[in-house]
C-alpha cells in the first residue's frame, strides 16, 4: 500500500513541475509573480489606464454615461479582456485534471 501513495506522491511531484508555469516564486517568502505579455510600453499604459478607468466608473455607477462624455475616456474592454484572458493559468487547470486521474487511481 505504502508502494502506491509513494508511486502516486511521485507523480504528483512530477506533474507539479511540468505544469505550474504560471507562477514564479521570487525571493520574499511566500510570494510570486505573474507575468503580463504587452507588445509595447504603449499598449502596457493602455491596460493600466483602461483598468483605472473601469473601476472608477464602476465605483462611480455611472457607466451608462460615461462613453457619451468623452470619447478619448473610452474604455477598450477588449483589451482587458484579452489580457484577463492570457492571466488564466491553463496549464495549471491541466494538472488538476491530472491530479484528480492520479487520486482516484
Amino acid at each position: 500500500m505504502e508502494t502506491n501513495e509513494t508511486e502516486k506522491l511521485q507523480k504528483l511531484q512530477k506533474l507539479t513541475a511540468q505544469y505550474f508555469t504560471t507562477l514564479q516564486p521570487t525571493n520574499e517568502a511566500n510570494s510570486y509573480t505573474a507575468q503580463v505579455k504587452v507588445v509595447n510600453y504603449l499598449e502596457l499604459g493602455c491596460l493600466i489606464t483602461d483598468l483605472l478607468k473601469l473601476c472608477i466608473h464602476a465605483l462611480d455607477n455611472d457607466m451608462h454615461n460615461f462613453s457619451k462624455k468623452d470619447k478619448s475616456a473610452s474604455i477598450n474592454v477588449s483589451l482587458i479582456l484579452e489580457k484577463v484572458l492570457h492571466l488564466f493559468p491553463m496549464d495549471e487547470m491541466e494538472f488538476l485534471g491530472f491530479v484528480g486521474e492520479v487520486v482516484n487511481e
